[in-house]
């Protein structure tokens, strides 16, 4: 699996793209622990003191927000899935 990842997130990570040993079946919170496992600078930017994931952070699998189209962090993943994790944008 391969998170792609913007803005600061993409910075913190040192790269836009990173694979991590997710596979279908697994569900994105082990895709973004692996994600965190990986690149640690991510942790404090993701998530809260109270180990939450901070509510700004838009988490996407195929485009749309696992929160609001799938089961949050215990979605399951499927062949092929993009998975994508990016800050808020403005615009200015």
């Amino acid at each position: 699996m391969e998170w792609k990842l913007f803005a600061d997130l993409a910075e913190l990570a040192g790269e836009k793209r990173v694979a991590v040993d997710a596979e279908p079946g697994d569900t994105v919170e082990t895709a973004l622990t692996a994600l965190l496992d990986s690149r640690p600078a991510l942790e404090d930017r993701v998530f809260d003191e109270n180990g939450e994931l901070e509510d700004h952070i838009n988490l996407l699998r195929n485009g749309s927000n696992v929160f609001i189209q799938g089961s949050g962090l215990d979605t399951v993943l499927e062949e092929g899935d993009e998975l994508a994790l990016f800050p808020p944008v403005s615009g200015g």
